[in-house]
């Protein structure tokens, strides 16, 4: 018997959301970067700063980027790991992944660049200093395994940072809920001419796990230490756990 998983709102069989969250930024990519800045006013470049911030990398370690997309962190993560240091961009769209090769190839950057699924990660055990995955991991199909994987790759005494939409502050929901399900869908068809993967992103926010309940996936993939930091009215939330 198939298992069923939630694609925004509706449920979908587990085979088949894969393909649609695919289809998904495999539509928007080209727009992704303008879309972010609309989105949240810019915000998102700080939401990113601080996890990168809060991840505490240095110069000379490694880092992978999951869900890496448009690389944006990666950019800042190369910056923090200089020259002796190695950062790793990953994403599972094809797409986007080409979207922050190329980026950072603009810039004169070469820095690996994979193509792979959260849940599978083709690297060895115990070998990066942080992993990192900013605004990915709502679109998992199976967050545990992912975040099981993301720590068996880690070095003891790495980290886990997960930067991702999460429960917003009470006084904020009719105001956020406006946005959301009305504002956004238009303007995904004003610049991207595609209002239904922006429904999607809107309605996979609400069906992502909070704050608390986030932490306590952390803590039974097996990362000790966790804890989590509200930004924007708890419009985002970056988690942090370590491998001890």
């Amino acid at each position: 018997m198939s298992k069923t998983t939630h694609f925004g709102f509706e449920t979908v069989d587990e085979t088949d959301k894969a393909r649609r969250v695919a289809g998904v930024f495999t539509s928007v990519a080209s727009k992704y970067d303008i879309m972010n800045d609309l989105m949240s006013a810019g915000l998102h470049r700080i939401w990113k700063r601080f996890a990168v911030g809060v991840s505490g990398v240095r110069a000379g370690q490694r880092v992978l980027d999951v869900a890496g997309g448009s690389a944006d962190l990666s950019r800042l993560f190369l910056k923090a790991v200089g020259g002796t240091g190695q950062v790793v961009l990953t994403d599972i769209n094809n797409a986007m992944l080409r979207v922050g090769r190329d980026r950072l190839l603009d810039e004169g950057i070469n820095t690996p660049t994979t193509q792979c699924d959260a849940e599978h990660l083709p690297f060895p055990d115990n070998y990066f200093d942080c992993v990192s995955i900013a605004f990915g991991l709502r679109n998992v199909t199976h967050k545990e395994a992912a975040l099981r994987e993301m720590k068996r790759v880690l070095k003891p005494g790495g980290r886990v940072i997960v930067l991702e939409f999460s429960k917003v502050a009470k006084p904020l929901e009719k105001v956020y809920d406006l946005y959301s399900f009305k504002l956004l869908p238009k303007m995904g068809q004003l610049i991207a001419g595609d209002a239904d993967s922006y429904k999607y992103l809107a309605e996979s926010i609400r069906m992502h796990p909070g704050q608390e309940e986030l932490k306590q996936m952390m803590v039974d993939a097996g990362l000790e230490r966790v804890e989590y930091f509200n930004l924007t009215g708890g419009v985002v939330a970056v988690h942090r756990g370590y491998k001890l």
